[in-house]
């Protein structure tokens, strides 16, 4: 194992780092001590964006984080807390914060990617799969981004359009005969554009058929526009280069996507609105093996890069940690989160041997799953024998050592 700064691999241009909340905070700095910096001499600009800093900071910090993002290209970000009421008392927040994620995907723009990581030994839920669905989940707007109220008496909710230009167009909501709740979202022709071109480029970059599926027939301005906008962009840009790769776009209802994706084989890019692709890429990830074996990175129109776990803060694990308790948490999303960001830096950079070391250390967490080793929740779904039930910090550790062979 390296001993000094000099015999590390360097880093020419620092990544932003992001921390987050709960058991993943424990398993961010497990990973930084056992498996980064051990070997990399880490550059980075650190920002921490757990829920007491940020609430401390007004949530400027991850304003300041995504802008950071903007400028140095490529970020990692830890599992992160989005409050709600009982966070709010727990924490004693001085407000209900909005989503991180959405923050930093509004000022970033693009396409969230999001893929299960295949392992032998843990097989999809899903007989019919056998290879790896991508959820490519449009990353602004919807109901990250809305206007909510609660009405409390009956009244009449209308949208208002004041156009810059004058006049102002205005179309009935509801009219509330008593109490309910009412919300306004919103998106762009831009971001949809670029959405759509992040699809059909990583279609093509992978050799991979595409998917693109919302609810037009019920949404016939909103989620039309999405549909309409796909299509122009294809028929103009793509769809000769698609016929010359042999591979196929097509639209389809999100009901009748979620009935034929229960029957594929996979290996194919399922686009998807915000909370869409919310929602399917944890089906995805669960139905292939767990919500920790899954790789997620934000793709932004202007070539920036930010990769994350894209699981929750393991709250539960979290509280048996702080009464002394063993865990045995899945750290492999974070892990992969980290080797994704440095693959990229190396790339960005021309850091071959950040590259290969992102290769290693992503080689080596496999083979510590192969050889039986893993955490609680893959060791109860395992098809291999007789597996190794490791703990949170043992299963870090093994990837370690074989990690410091394989280099």
């Amino acid at each position: 194992m390296p001993a000094d700064a000099a015999s590390k691999i360097q880093m020419k241009t620092p990544l932003v780092e992001m921390d987050g909340d709960e058991m993943t905070r424990i398993i961010w700095q497990l990973i930084k001590d056992e498996l980064i910096c051990p070997f990399v001499e880490l550059k980075s600009e650190y920002f921490d964006l757990g829920l007491e800093h940020r609430d401390e900071t007004d949530d400027q910090v991850t304003v300041e984080a995504a802008e950071a993002t903007k400028r140095l290209g490529v970020a990692v970000k830890c599992a992160t807390i989005t409050p709600n009421a009982q966070r709010v008392e727990e924490y004693h927040l001085k407000e209900m914060w909005k989503s991180p994620n959405g923050t930093i995907r509004a000022i970033l723009d693009g396409t969230v990617f999001r893929a299960p990581i295949t392992v032998a030994g843990i097989e999809p839920n899903v007989r019919s799969w056998k290879r790896p669905i991508t959820i490519a989940r449009h990353a602004y707007g919807d109901v990250y981004r809305n206007a909510e109220l609660r009405i409390d008496e009956p009244g009449t909710v209308e949208l208002v359009y004041t156009k810059k230009s004058g006049g102002e167009v205005r179309v009935p909501v509801f009219e509330f005969s008593g109490p309910g709740v009412v919300q306004g979202t919103h998106n762009l022709d831009a971001s949809i554009e670029s959405f759509a071109r992040s699809c059909f480029g990583y279609a093509l970059d992978t050799h991979q058929d595409l998917w693109f599926a919302t609810k037009d027939t019920i949404s016939k301005t909103y989620d039309h526009r999405f549909k309409d906008i796909f299509q122009a962009i294809f028929d103009a840009e793509f769809a000769e280069r698609f016929e010359e790769a042999g591979i196929e776009y097509f639209y389809t209802l999100i009901d009748d996507a979620v009935a034929r994706v229960m029957k594929a084989e996979g290996g194919f890019i399922w686009a998807c609105k915000n909370y869409d692709g919310d929602v399917m890429s944890d089906m995805v990830s669960s139905a292939a093996g767990s919500l920790a074996m899954m790789t997620s990175v934000l793709v932004s129109p202007t070539g920036v890069y930010e990769y994350e776990a894209a699981h929750g803060t393991v709250q539960r694990h979290y509280y048996r940690h702080l009464a002394g308790e063993e865990t045995s948490t899945n750290s492999v999303a974070t892990i992969f989160a980290w080797s994704g960001a440095l693959r990229k830096r190396g790339e960005l950079d021309g850091t071959p041997e950040l590259m290969a070391f992102a290769d290693a250390l992503e080689r080596a967490t496999l083979d510590t799953i192969e050889a039986g080793e893993m955490t609680g929740d893959l060791a109860r779904i395992t098809t291999l024998e007789d597996p190794v039930t490791l703990s949170t910090s043992e299963f870090i550790e093994a990837v370690a050592g074989r990690l410091a062979k394989a280099l």
